[in-house]
């Protein structure tokens, strides 16, 4: 059995780690696709004409140094092992590599790995492995752009209430329908409410939308442990950040990663234990 257990663990890890290699591409692509579409459409709206600009997409063009445009051969995009080979240099500039890359790319893996160790190679470790990926990914777009794109957002959100219905994630489905309405109504209505006290917006709709998402994946009953631990880590880490002066201009944080920091915790820990961690 534990032989099993390993192996199945070690496959998805496996395919984990290669996928981490893909989600660096899609945190890195993805908000410059947004804005080239966002670009289009007011030049649309505007009646004007955009130069003409060569193809970009997730696949298109091949990965490549961003300080010198070297071509990476496929020996130096191979998942950690390429970025440990080259010692974290470009081979032909000698550019650092960031270390967030490989960090991903094994964070990845790790997650599948913990989700196939907990459920074996069964549909619900899949379910739960992909909201992983889309929770990283997430994650790390709003920290760099505070974007929370609804190409993730919405179909996590779908992907929930449809796990859901199939039994993969044993959440019942009135749990998850109604953590979706109640995950996008609760920061909705804060979101308001601040506005109308102080004029100014307090999140964006990104938040309202990722919150319903974890909602459908965790029911109505998991909002309130999760809202909490991501306040706590978020004001946490305000507080370090702000005796650094590491704030951004205007002297705010994204509040995505600190839900996608809470939704891994109640993926780990059940939203039950994350309330008993904070002592209610």
């Amino acid at each position: 059995m534990a032989h099993t257990q390993w192996f199945d663990a070690a496959w998805l890890g496996l395919f984990g780690l290669l996928l981490g290699s893909f989600l660096n591409v899609v945190v890195y692509r993805l908000p410059k696709i947004m804005e080239q579409q966002w670009a289009q459409e007011h030049a649309e709206y505007s009646g004007t004409d955009l130069p003409s600009e060569p193809t970009f997409n997730l696949l298109i063009p091949r990965s490549r140094c961003q300080a010198c445009g070297h071509t990476l051969a496929w020996y130096e995009n191979i998942p950690v092992v390429s970025y440990i080979a080259l010692r974290g240099k470009c081979s032909s500039c000698g550019a650092k590599i960031s270390l967030r890359y490989p960090l991903v790319e094994a964070a990845t893996g790790a997650l599948f790995f913990a989700c196939a160790w907990r459920w074996g190679l069964t549909p619900t470790a899949a379910a739960w492995s992909g909201l992983c990926a889309a929770l990283l990914v997430l994650g790390l777009i709003d920290w760099d752009t505070t974007f929370l794109p609804d190409d993730i957002t919405l179909p996590l959100l779908w992907a929930g209430l449809i796990a859901s219905s199939l039994q993969w994630t044993g959440t019942p489905l009135a749990l998850s329908v109604w953590g979706a309405v109640a995950g996008y109504l609760s920061l909705w209505s804060i979101y308001w409410a601040f506005k109308l006290v102080t004029g100014k917006e307090g999140m964006g709709f990104g938040d309202f939308k990722l919150f319903a998402a974890l909602g459908a994946w965790f029911g109505w009953p998991s909002l309130i442990p999760i809202i909490l631990m991501a306040s706590i880590i978020g004001s946490a880490v305000g507080i370090v950040l702000k005796l650094k002066q590491g704030l951004r201009e205007g002297g705010y944080i994204p509040f995505g990663p600190f839900l996608v920091g809470a939704g891994f915790m109640a993926l780990a820990f059940t939203p039950a234990g994350l309330l008993r961690f904070i002592g209610l």
